[in-house]
């Protein structure tokens, strides 16, 4: 897997997160070929800060229970600053009422609203194998371009098993709880095509060392 730095999203997010927890991330990223993914507050300072870093945002997080409206506003907004890609939480409470058709409405009008990639945040561990197959159809019905694991803040993170199923669908961004080389291996050979993790550079740094021995 000579391509693994720049399919690892560094990322920070979280209340707590100052701009020199970000410019920390930008500048690990760019020293070791990964992407980043940031707080949408800090986008338009990053794209400037680090403008040959792939920058990654998040959408109607951590919860995903945004109005449409709000989450495309959020959208464009990221996309005017320089974001290259979205990651948008799926409304999990509308999913488990069986509103697939509100679901699906509501990515779709995040991904028309932007000429940018959108992951979709299916928080698959809220869910049992049905719901994640009807979310993951949902992304796939609404043409986004990757459904990706958790947002990390709510049960759980990426497992081997929701993988699978999931890039059944699309591509798959696994996040949440993703710490070591080791995890990240079994999640791309799961079929993962991207790890998002705060840890980015230890699992970037354990892969060069065991393609080393």
């Amino acid at each position: 897997m000579d391509d693994v730095p720049p399919r690892i999203e560094h990322t920070v997010l979280g209340p707590t997160t100052t701009w020199t927890d970000v410019t920390e991330v930008l500048d690990t990223a760019l020293r070791e070929g990964m992407r980043a993914c940031i707080p949408p507050c800090y986008v338009a300072e990053a794209t400037d800060y680090a403008p040959n870093v792939d920058t990654a945002t998040v959408v109607g997080f951590p919860q995903g229970q945004h109005t449409t409206g709000v989450k495309c506003t959020e959208a464009r907004g990221a996309w005017d600053d320089g974001a290259d890609e979205l990651d948008v939480v799926a409304n999990v409470g509308r999913l488990r009422d069986g509103d697939d058709e509100a679901v699906t409405e509501d990515i779709a009008e995040v991904v028309a609203a932007v000429p940018v990639p959108v992951k979709v945040i299916v928080e698959a561990p809220l869910l049992d194998e049905d719901e994640l197959r009807r979310a993951c159809q949902a992304a796939v019905d609404a043409d986004a371009d990757f459904v990706k694991t958790a947002t990390g803040f709510s049960e759980g993170g990426a497992t081997v098993e929701d993988v699978e199923i999931m890039s059944e669908y699309l591509p798959v961004k696994a996040s949440g709880g993703v710490g070591s080389w080791e995890q990240a291996e079994a999640l791309f050979e799961a079929g993962a095509e991207r790890i998002g993790a705060s840890s980015g550079d230890v699992i970037v740094a354990e892969y060069r060392e065991a393609e080393a021995e």
